[in-house]
């Protein structure tokens, strides 16, 4: 009997065994047919494997894993926060030493990491047609004022100045949609009782009101090229300032901390003690908490709105995204800053965010996000937090004071209970609602508020791409003039601490421990050149690498030969490089390159990254931010466990496995090989670029500032790991690019600008012929001619006549 070795005729001879033998088959199918192609001659399939039983999506099951993995991780980090710190109570100078390294790492988190310019004095915004002096009375007088804080960089707002003794100095912060003049009562919105710079300049404090960036989005874009998005001006600022390691968060702490300087230098010329305070509201609040966590000059703080437990931080607008954060620092770690200074926390209502307003005419790509009053439980469970934190310190340390109404209801903000707590913490005995207040009138008849959030909102811009232009310069100090290019073994010798300074600072890594493979497989496609089978492996708990593994069917039995790993791009699937109809939506990217490739001999494998579901995935990269951690901190080990697989299998030359990925590949493919070292080469197709311009400038319509790829920002990468330095680190491996003219993810010159860097590195090493970049006409795609050409070379296997 001649037997049929095609799936379907391997499939039917199963069922005839089982009709003949009159028994019910009760393994799975493709299990069957795995055993029996594997029996009857085909090529060797997948060995050491259980049948692979997964039905459904196992894309979305993947992402719908990692999030309850990292829900778990969020919670644990908690726990672990505790080794981060040594807090000594025997006096406040000794506490304040202890926590001294935990204020400067949240410094580092908020990126207030610049020399602030020195303040003589505040300077009058006025001309001659709108007065500095916008109102008064016989109790105080209202000033326009800015005042400097970093090169271009001003705060902006209102300074009231009583006319009586000055008992205190005090910055009030506005939520971000107040204005400081809704704060004071002279423009309609806040309630007499929430006006609380009035309140403070009638108990005696010289107020200073900042403006905060609105959530508004009227100037998230650019003009001069056309592009006008959906983000709230906190997000547009946020994205660029994080490629940049700043913060718009640590920005508006810079602003309070320069009108701190400038009251500082004040009590010092008047020879006497003033104490200073800080106020604020929701958004006002969160500047004014961290404010006073990292500068002992303020004496008390009163936070209205926002302190809570933070392990849904994920879940905030992204404009309070903090890397790495919650490793170190939940709201309780963040007080016991403050320690032994008092701190008020106000539980008060909120105005709901719910995500994003969509506009008509914009790119709607704003990351969602919300924000709401918090519960009770919430505040107070973190409060007792703080106090159990602080348990075993003296008396004279005074502890965290909440107010709220006695049912566990909201107060405030600016209720005249905290505020009577706050002002006796400065040493004020008053009761700032003594008297009924009267309305109060801008005496400025030109001026709007508008005008002044553009400046405001400009200004952090142009410092951010300020920042921007320099990168490259700075990037230089950080790793090229560190490192002698004398030979390739010396260079990869003295490359690892930058490839562990990329594997803990940039990517972020998870010290969990990885689970045993428990590989399973079945069988997948029968194509004219090469089997197809499907295989999962487990990484931790609830995580698991999934992908296609081809093998040739001209594979020998003992033979060994390279692997190509070949990587889809977003929102793609390991079906997606194998899918061979030319008029489907895939092959136009793809070209179904790993079939392709499987077809010339190698052995591939097309993994599937969890870079599908549009939100659903990002929200993965929101939660591991917080830990410090990004999607490649799960990715990574995913690829670790398939090569780890992948050595066990008979038909593998684990010495000559290469990677290729297109698109987010391409992105996979700068960063995984740069860590996972198993990988003999890599090569990134259409998406190699001057990759921190891709992400942070506003002066080109492609770039991420404009789309709704919002996860994609990375903390500080401007100043340490572009492409090119990425490439450093898998050099002396080989390395290279495929680009086509026409492939809107970048400009010809911006990629030729950072490959040349690239070049000129491997041509010092001796090592020109191990990279290389193919230009072609083409767009966003797959071209499949010099790269195959570069995998057979490389990976030593010989081309098809």
């Amino acid at each position: 009997m001649r037997v049929n070795k095609s799936r379907f005729g391997v499939l039917a001879y199963a069922k005839g065994i089982a009709t003949v033998l009159n028994v019910k088959l009760t393994i799975p199918l493709p299990a069957i047919l795995l055993a029996i192609s594997i029996s009857l001659g085909a090529a060797p399939g997948p060995t050491g494997t259980k049948p692979l039983k997964m039905e459904g999506d196992l894309s979305a099951q993947m992402v719908a894993g990692i999030s309850k993995f990292l829900d778990r991780e969020i919670t644990a980090s908690t726990g672990k926060r505790a080794a981060h710190w040594k807090r000594d109570f025997s006096s406040t100078e000794a506490y304040n030493k202890s926590v001294e390294p935990n204020r400067e790492r949240l410094r580092e988190i908020i990126g207030v990491v610049d020399e602030r310019l020195p303040i003589e004095a505040l300077e009058y915004v006025a001309t001659t047609s709108s007065p500095g002096v916008v109102y008064e009375n016989k109790q105080f007088r209202v000033f326009a004022v800015r005042w400097p804080v970093l090169e271009g960089v001003f705060g902006e707002g209102l300074l009231v100045q009583p006319k009586g003794k000055i008992q205190a100095y005090v910055v009030a912060l506005p939520d971000a949609d107040q204005t400081p003049e809704q704060l004071l009562g002279i423009s309609p919105g806040t309630s007499v009782e929430s006006q609380t710079a009035r309140w403070l300049a009638t108990s005696g404090c010289q107020v200073l009101v900042p403006t905060l960036i609105d959530r508004r989005n009227g100037h998230s874009g650019n003009k001069n090229v056309k592009v006008w998005t959906n983000q709230p001006h906190r997000e547009w600022l946020y994205r660029q300032a994080f490629e940049m390691g700043r913060h718009l968060i640590g920005y508006e702490v810079q602003k309070v901390l320069a009108g701190v300087d400038w009251f500082a230098k004040a009590a010092d010329r008047g020879g006497k003690k003033i104490p200073i305070g800080v106020t604020g509201y929701n958004e006002g609040g969160l500047v004014a908490f961290y404010s006073a966590a990292i500068d002992t000059r303020i004496e008390a703080s009163l936070v209205s709105g926002y302190f809570q437990q933070r392990e849904r931080l994920w879940a905030e607008p992204i404009y309070r995204n903090l890397f790495g954060l919650l490793n170190v620092f939940g709201d309780a770690e963040i007080a016991t800053l403050i320690t032994p200074r008092a701190l008020v926390l106000e539980h008060s209502e909120v105005e709901e965010i719910t995500g994003p307003e969509i506009m008509k005419g914009r790119r709607n790509g704003a990351a969602p996000g919300v924000w709401k009053t918090a519960s009770h439980e919430a505040v107070n469970g973190e409060w007792i937090r703080a106090a159990q934190l602080l348990a075993g310190s003296p008396k004279s340390f005074p502890k965290p004071s909440l107010v709220s109404q006695q049912n566990g209801q909201t107060t405030g903000p600016g209720s005249a209970a905290a505020l009577i707590v706050f002002l006796r913490a400065l040493g004020i005995n008053a009761n700032p609602f003594g008297e009924a207040p009267v309305p109060l009138k801008d005496m400025r008849q030109q001026f709007t508020a508008k005008q002044r959030q553009v400046r405001q909102f400009q200004q952090i811009e142009q410092h951010v791409q300020t920042l921007l232009r320099h990168a490259s310069t700075r990037r230089y100090g950080f790793l090229w003039n560190k490192v002698k290019t004398t030979s390739p073994d010396q260079w990869d010798k003295d490359i690892v601490p930058f490839r562990d300074s990329f594997r803990e600072d940039t990517v972020g890594w998870i010290d969990a421990k990885r689970m045993p493979l428990n590989a399973r497989s079945r069988m997948l496609k029968e194509a004219e050149k090469w089997m197809g089978y499907e295989i999962v492996l487990d990484v931790w708990e609830d995580v698991y690498a999934w992908g296609y593994l081809l093998l040739p069917k001209d594979l020998k039995k003992g033979e060994k030969r390279p692997v190509v790993v070949c990587q889809h791009g977003l929102e793609g699937l390991p079906d997606d490089v194998i899918n061979e109809d030319v008029k489907s939506r895939a092959f136009r990217p793809y070209k179904a390159f790993a079939a392709r490739l499987a077809e010339r001999g190698f052995v591939v494998f097309a993994p599937h990254n969890p870079y599908r579901g549009k939100d659903a995935f990002r929200e993965l990269q929101r939660k591991l931010n917080p830990l410090g951690k990004s999607l490649f901190s799960v990715i990574t080990p995913q690829h670790t466990a398939i090569i780890d697989w992948l050595e066990t299998q008979p038909y593998v030359d684990p010495k000559r496995i290469g990677f290729y990925g297109l698109s987010y590949g391409g992105k996979s493919a700068m960063r995984i090989p740069a860590l996972e070292q198993r990988y003999a080469l890599s090569i990134c197709s259409a998406d190699f670029n001057e990759w921190v311009w891709k992400n942070a400038s506003v002066d080109w319509r492609s770039t991420y500032m404009f789309t709704g790829e919002y996860e994609i920002y990375e903390w500080d990468l401007g100043h340490t790991f572009n492409y090119a330095e990425m490439a450093a680190l898998i050099c002396p491996r080989p390395f290279m690019v495929e680009r086509g003219h026409n492939d809107g993810v970048g400009l010809d010159e911006w990629v030729a600008f950072e490959y040349a860097k690239v070049r000129r590195l491997y041509d010092y090493l001796g090592i020109v012929d191990r990279t290389e970049i193919e230009w072609f006409n083409g767009p966003h795609t797959i071209n499949g001619q010099a790269t195959y050409k570069f995998l057979h070379r490389h990976l030593d296997w010989p081309e098809p006549k």
